[in-house]
C-alpha cells in the first residue's frame, strides 16, 4: 500500500468509527517517582471528551490499580506473592477510580466501575449481561471504565493482561477500533535495532507469523503486557472486524490526532466484514475445555467446504468436558483451526472417532446427534 493511499485510507476508517475501547497501560499513567500521574489523567479524559464531542462513544480499559496499591503501601517493587497483589489492587482500585472520575467530571461525566473476571467472559449467560451493563452505561452518558477485578482473580494477575481484556471488551461492545495506548511509539518493523534507529510500521494488514515474530516479549515497569500481548490483542479484534492502533501515550492529543488520521503508531487493519456476536464469543470469548484433533480429510471438509464435523474424521481427544462445552478443534500438525459446541462429551468422542455416522447407535447405544460438531456451531480460522 502506497503512503498516500495508506493515509487516505487511516481517514476514511476513522471518519465511520462510531465507538471505540481505549486501554491504557500502567506505564502510561504512571508518574517517574511511582504512584498516579493525575496531569496525564487529566489530559487523557479530556481526549476522551474530545471525542465524545465528535460523536464517538468510548469505553475506557485502564490498568493501574496494583500500581496505585503499591504506591500508597510504600512498595518500591511489585510482589510476587498472590495475596500480596490481590491486596495491592484492593487498595488501588478505589484510588484509581477515584482519580478518573474527578477528572471525568470536570468535563461533566461519571465514571463507571466496571470490573471483570475471565468467567464473566467464559460464561455466555454472564458475558451477555456485562454486555447490557455496559452499554447501558453508555446510554446514560456515562463513561465505562474497565478493570480485571485483580481482588478475586487468580490466572488473570498471573498470566493474564488487560490487552487481551481491552480486545475482549472491543468483541463485547462491537466497538469499530481498539486504540492501546502505552510507552512505545508502536510495532516496530526492526526491534533489535539500537532505539534511535528503530523504524515503526505505519501499517499492519494482517496478523501473521512474521509480525507476531517482531513483537517484543518485554514488559514496562509496573505492568504485566509488553508488545507481544499488544499484537495479540490486535489480532484477536482484527479477526473480527476491528481496527487497532498501538501508540505512544505521551504524544501531545494522541487520540484527537488519531482520529484525524494523522500517521502516529501503528495501524492494524481489520479484516473484512464483522464477525456475528455469538461467533465472536465461540471463537474468542470463552475458554475451550479440550482439544478434538481431526485428519487431513476433515481438516479440508470443514476449512474448504463448510461441513459439520463427523466422528470419522476425528482421530483423537484431549481432555475431559460434557456435552455442549466449547472445545477446540486441531489438525494434525497442532493447529488450531476453529472452536465449536460439541454434540458429544470427551468420553464419548473417545469412543466414537474413526467410525461412520451410522455407527454411532451400535457403539453408544444411542445417536442423538449425526454429527459430533454442527457447521452452525462452529467458528472457524480465517
Amino acid at each position: 500500500m502506497q503512503a498516500g493511499e495508506f493515509m487516505e485510507r487511516r481517514r476514511e476508517l476513522f471518519a465511520r468509527v462510531r465507538r471505540a475501547v481505549v486501554k491504557i497501560g500502567t506505564a502510561a499513567l504512571t508518574a517517574p517517582g511511582g504512584g498516579l500521574d493525575e496531569r496525564r489523567l487529566e489530559d487523557l479524559t479530556r481526549q476522551v471528551h474530545a471525542l465524545r464531542q465528535r460523536g464517538v462513544q468510548v469505553a475506557v480499559v485502564s490498568s493501574g490499580a496494583i500500581g496505585a496499591g503499591m504506591d500508597a503501601l510504600g512498595l518500591t517493587r511489585r510482589p510476587s506473592r498472590l495475596p500480596e497483589l490481590q491486596a495491592c489492587a484492593a487498595v488501588g482500585q478505589g484510588r484509581l477510580t477515584a482519580v478518573y472520575d474527578r477528572c471525568f467530571r470536570r468535563w461533566g461525566y461519571n465514571a463507571a466501575q466496571i470490573l471483570l473476571t475471565r468467567e464473566d467472559i467464559d460464561d455466555r449467560r454472564r458475558y451477555l449481561n456485562a454486555s447490557n451493563a455496559i452499554n447501558a452505561v453508555i446510554e446514560y452518558g456515562a463513561v465505562p471504565l474497565i478493570n480485571e477485578n485483580d481482588t478475586i482473580s487468580v490466572e488473570e494477575i498471573t498470566f493474564g493482561d488487560n490487552d487481551g481484556l481491552a480486545a475482549l471488551v472491543t468483541h463485547l461492545l462491537r466497538a469499530d477500533v481498539l486504540i492501546l495506548l502505552t510507552v512505545v511509539e508502536g510495532l516496530y518493523e526492526n526491534p533489535e535495532a539500537p532505539p534511535g534507529q528503530r523504524r515503526i510500521l505505519d501499517v499492519v494488514e494482517r496478523v501473521d507469523d512474521t509480525i507476531l515474530a517482531l513483537a517484543s516479549a518485554s514488559t514496562s515497569r509496573g505492568g504485566r503486557g509488553g508488545m507481544a500481548s499488544k499484537v495479540e490483542a490486535a489480532r484477536v479484534a482484527t479477526a473480527a472486524g476491528e481496527a487497532v492502533v498501538i501508540a505512544h501515550a505521551h504524544v501531545p492529543r494522541v487520540l484527537e490526532r488519531i482520529f484525524d488520521g494523522e500517521r502516529i503508531g501503528t495501524l492494524f487493519l481489520p479484516a473484512p466484514g464483522k464477525m456475528r456476536s455469538r461467533s465472536r464469543w465461540l471463537r474468542f470469548g470463552t475458554r475451550p475445555k479440550g482439544q478434538v484433533i481431526v485428519d487431513a480429510g476433515a481438516r479440508a471438509a470443514l476449512l474448504e467446504a463448510g461441513k459439520s464435523l463427523l466422528p470419522s474424521g476425528i482421530r483423537s481427544v484431549r481432555g475431559s468436558f460434557a456435552r455442549g462445552d466449547i472445545v477446540s478443534i486441531v489438525d494434525e500438525s497442532g493447529r488450531e483451526i476453529g472452536r465449536g459446541l460439541v454434540n458429544y462429551s470427551s468420553e464419548e468422542i473417545a469412543l466414537i472417532k474413526g467410525h461412520r455416522t451410522a455407527d454411532i447407535r451400535r457403539i453408544l447405544g444411542d445417536d442423538p446427534y449425526k454429527v459430533v460438531v454442527h457447521r452452525d456451531h462452529l467458528v472457524l480460522d480465517g
